[in-house]
């Protein structure tokens, strides 16, 4: 059961809103390769304050007009920009769709700003910032540079980087036929970041009655 005190999640990240998110793409270049894929998922704290994955979002992109588009990106994802099959949706309305519960979820916790947990999250983060600018959203709830990255903490916790075996480490079920799918490695991912903040809590790293937030 998801927890009504929204002042955990205040609290716990300090005004910040953890949201994992995992983009597939045309490429590494977030200024001219296209987006074409993007899964969020929120997460929220249960009753005795365990985290938990939350509400899944998810969307297939329209390359934007003028899209680089480098076939090795495409071999490695398996993606068909093309394929009508894929129901894919323009950038801007995935983005503003993707944004609305994201802002809903970040204002009934209390918190400043949202912030993108992702597995390697620069590399996330900077598709999500480009296609914002590009398509002029200004309610854009994320925060511009700081990152929650679970390939880090995961090298820390886990003695892994990769995620299917920072998965596998923790106990996480991994289908590698699944991977490099956003909406797949997503959600992997939020389970991996849940257990890592939930181990870290059963440890006795964070007491959450014991450490109030403050807003500085």
């Amino acid at each position: 059961m998801i927890n009504d005190d929204a002042s955990l999640m205040k609290q716990r990240f300090r005004g910040y809103l953890p949201v994992v998110i995992d983009v597939e793409t045309a490429g590494f270049n977030s200024k001219t390769d296209a987006l074409l894929e993007i899964a969020a998922v929120t997460l929220a704290f249960d009753d005795d304050g365990w985290l938990h994955p939350d509400q899944t979002i998810h969307y297939h992109v329209d390359p934007f007009e003028g899209a680089n588009i480098e076939q090795a990106a495409l071999d490695f994802n398996g993606i068909d920009p093309n394929s009508p099959l894929r129901g894919a949706v323009p950038e801007e309305e995935a983005l503003k769709e993707l944004f609305k519960p994201i802002r809903k979820a970040q204002k009934a916790a209390g918190c400043q700003r949202s912030v993108l947990v992702g597995h390697n999250a620069t590399f996330d983060l900077g598709f999500v910032m480009a296609a914002a600018e590009r398509c002029n959203i200004k309610r854009n709830p994320f925060h511009p540079f700081v990152t929650f990255d679970t390939a880090a903490l995961a090298a820390l916790t886990l003695g892994q980087t990769v995620l299917i075996k920072a998965c596998q480490a923790a106990g996480i079920a991994f289908d590698s036929k699944e991977a490099h799918s956003a909406l797949y490695d997503t959600e992997r991912t939020a389970e991996l970041f849940c257990w890592m903040i939930n181990r870290y809590k059963n440890l006795g790293g964070w007491p959450l009655a014991a450490q109030p937030f403050r807003d500085e």
